[in-house]
């Protein structure tokens, strides 16, 4: 079994798997679960709304220093797995988040 990773090239940017767990204490990456491929995230906000993606994207952004305009869900917009679309490279964006 060959283990994937969480983040590949699309267009400018790359696509990163992100497994997000809604309403935590504080938003942070709590891991990389190399069997699925996906970033475990945990979210300060709750799963209503869209908060939680807002949250989502706000801290990819900071994290990333990247525009939060830049970053969208390209899919799983109402599922704790989720495809974003980030404007760095999949290297760039795996190191810095893998980053403790």
């Amino acid at each position: 079994m060959t283990s994937k990773g969480f983040a590949r090239v699309h267009e400018s940017g790359c696509a990163l798997t992100i497994d997000a767990s809604p309403g935590a204490s504080k938003s942070e990456v709590v891991g990389v679960n190399r069997w699925r491929g996906a970033l475990r995230v945990k979210i300060a906000a709750a799963a209503r709304e869209g908060e939680a993606n807002e949250e989502l994207v706000r801290f990819l952004s900071e994290r990333l220093s990247v525009p939060r305009q830049s970053i969208r869900i390209l899919s799983g917009e109402r599922s704790s797995v989720k495809t974003v679309f980030v404007p760095l490279a999949a290297d760039r964006a795996t190191a810095i988040l893998e980053e403790e």
